[in-house]
């Protein structure tokens, strides 16, 4: 994570679980990613939401010929409770997103895909969900 996404990589964000349906991405409040209310910073659980949505995409895109590009397009959050200790967020939209990269090498034309990522506390409490669309465009149509 540190090659690809330093930031990530210094707020604490950790692949917790990964394969092809599903991610699991954790970050712990610490110093470096909290926020005057004493909890972690907005920001910092965009990141760990976007990251669990964002290595599925990249998993489906990984060495595929034609070239396929990947892109955040639109997101949307809630917040639902403050973010105190570890948070773990999970993307199941591993399915969709193959679908949408295989439609989108297929065609020659742009597919977009909604993925939900929900953020959860120790307590398996709801803290926050995320719904990030994803763009996937083939570098060199069919």
């Amino acid at each position: 994570m540190f090659a690809n996404v330093p930031s990530a990589f210094f707020a604490g964000v950790k692949v917790d679980h990964f394969n092809e349906n599903e991610s699991v991405i954790s970050i712990k409040q610490k110093w470096f990613n909290k926020n005057p209310f004493r909890s972690i910073y907005f920001a910092i659980l965009t990141m760990a939401a976007e990251v669990s949505t964002g290595v599925l995409c990249m998993a489906n895109i990984y060495k595929r010929t034609p070239e396929v590009s990947m892109l955040v397009v639109k997101s949307e959050a809630f917040f639902f409770k403050k973010a105190t200790g570890k948070i773990s967020f999970t993307c199941a939209s591993g399915k969709e997103i193959s679908l949408a990269v295989d439609e989108a090498t297929a065609t020659g034309e742009g597919r977009t895909v909604i993925c939900h990522s929900v953020g959860r506390n120790a307590e398996s409490d709801i803290v926050a969900e995320f719904y990030f669309t994803w763009s996937f465009k083939s570098r060199t149509p069919k």
